[in-house]
């Protein structure tokens, strides 16, 4: 297998590994096959990794390493801004780590039994409790689980979405969530909210729509093989929303 520019011994183990368990399965992918399909010997993996299992804690690391320094960062901010910071950055991260995720989502209870899994529910705690809030009660700490879900189990069973559609599906969906539940603004293209007090949206469709929804419509529309009846089903807007976005487009 070719490497790379500033590629090492370790780091082609590690994508060669990642390639076959998407192929075959973490199961059914032996360090064998590894060794084979970069020809190396057994001996030469064994070196860099005792077992399989350290293989697969090695290709979760990054993703563990990110979400801990998300939420390092969110403990310094107030909480309304801490709130929207891990909930945007968890889906931003997951997005990251998009194809290890997936590959390996079926396998993460085969780290159980090692530090890797306790860093990763000390990780989902944190993220719960900083988007639940400082003194949250029964119904905001379970509105917390279910968005940093919503912000984690779509990556995974979505796969075949682009990452702009899908991140701003699941940034609506939290939203939508925590309509009315919470003070301060909605977020404005990944930023946090601002501190002011709380504004319910009327019901019906969004009447904003963030950049990364802007710039698909934008896209989508200069194509000129999307109606905007059909950018707006796709992002989940209003005709009308579509419409000012475009016109400005125009106009500018």
């Amino acid at each position: 297998m070719p490497g790379e520019p500033g590629d090492d011994t370790r780091s082609r183990i590690l994508r060669t590994a990642l390639d076959l368990f998407a192929e075959h399965g973490y199961q059914r992918t032996s360090l064998r096959q590894i060794a084979e399909r970069l020809r190396l010997t057994k001996t030469a993996i064994l070196y860099h990794f005792p077992t399989k299992e350290h293989l697969l804690t090695a290709l979760v690391e990054p993703l563990l390493t990110d979400l801990e320094g998300l939420l390092g960062a969110a403990d310094r901010l107030a909480p309304e801004r801490a709130r929207w910071a891990v909930v945007e950055g968890w889906v931003d991260t997951m997005l990251t780590h998009r194809r290890p995720l997936g590959m390996l989502f079926h396998d993460l209870a085969l780290m159980t039994r090692g530090d890797t899994y306790h860093r990763l529910m000390r990780v989902m705690m944190r993220a719960n409790e900083l988007a639940a809030g400082p003194d949250a009660g029964l119904p905001e700490r379970v509105r917390a689980v279910q968005a940093i879900a919503m912000c984690s189990d779509p990556i995974v069973f979505f796969l075949d979405v682009p990452d702009e559609v899908l991140r701003a599906r699941m940034l609506d969906g939290v939203r939508r969530l925590w309509e009315g539940s919470y003070a301060g603004a909605e977020p404005a293209g990944g930023g946090a909210p601002g501190a002011g007090p709380a504004t319910r949206r009327r019901p019906g469709r969004p009447r904003a729509m963030s950049p990364e929804q802007v710039g698909l419509a934008r896209r989508l529309h200069a194509t000129g093989t999307h109606s905007v009846d059909e950018i707006a089903a796709r992002l989940g807007v209003s005709r009308a929303t579509v419409y000012r976005h475009l016109d400005r487009d125009a106009a500018e």
